[in-house]
């Protein structure tokens, strides 16, 4: 908490779905890395665990409606805008019940979902009582979740970057230079990335350059509430 140099916090997201990646993930990435599982991965109670007790911060996926859905379709839990607060917080809850350890959730591929208030709130809400926290992946940058959460005091952290969605070493080194720069002038970051052999490359790479340039590597919680709203 008294550590003031600026914060960067790394979450790899869809984490079991390949158990090779994952092992690999957990075996040679620092314990300030933080993995975001799919539910719906196999084992994935387990892989937690084993996660929980290298040290690393955990989150759960959490599958809300994209445009384009059921097209593109995020899992059969999904949260979707159609269905009635209730029966969102039971899907929410079928998701939970999936694992135990970790802090909290993000949003996973929920273009649509994460866009409507009276969809959110009711779902943010019952985060709050089980002692969450939110991570707004932004997958949509219209998404309400971060801002909503703050309203509701709902410890919650805001994707700042995707790390791979070109999955080159050019891009992935540029997202992370940028990852930087925004840490620097605002105190804290946030970049999601995915479990893929270059990603482990270029962050394995990157990481030990940190301490001579004044950032440290943070878990996700270690970011909560210190971004500003957007």
């Amino acid at each position: 908490a008294n550590d003031r140099r600026a914060r960067i916090a790394i979450v790899l997201t869809d984490m079991g779905l390949s158990a090779a990646a994952a092992e690999v993930a957990i075996r040679h990435l620092p314990p300030e890395i933080t993995f975001a599982f799919n539910p719906y991965a196999n084992g994935v109670a387990q892989i937690v665990q084993r996660a929980r007790t290298d040290g690393h911060e955990v989150l759960l996926n959490l599958p809300m409606e994209p445009n384009g859905y059921p097209t593109i379709d995020p899992g059969p839990q999904t949260l979707l805008t159609r269905l009635s607060a209730k029966e969102n917080v039971e899907r929410l809850d079928l998701i939970l019940a999936k694992a135990s350890g970790y802090v909290g959730v993000n949003e996973h591929l929920g273009t649509r979902f994460s866009t409507s208030a009276e969809a959110m709130k009711p779902v943010l809400e019952a985060l709050g009582e089980h002692g969450l926290m939110y991570l707004d992946s932004r997958d949509n940058p219209r998404s309400v979740g971060g801002a909503m959460a703050s309203e509701l005091r709902l410890p919650r952290a805001l994707n700042d970057r995707f790390l791979d969605t070109e999955p080159s070493r050019e891009a992935i080194d540029a997202r992370l230079a940028e990852l930087e720069q925004i840490a620097r002038e605002s105190g804290s970051a946030v970049a999601i990335g995915h479990p893929l052999p270059v990603t482990f490359e270029r962050l394995t790479i990157w990481i030990p350059t940190l301490p001579s340039k004044g950032i440290v590597l943070a878990p996700i919680t270690a970011v909560a509430n210190r971004q500003s709203d957007r």
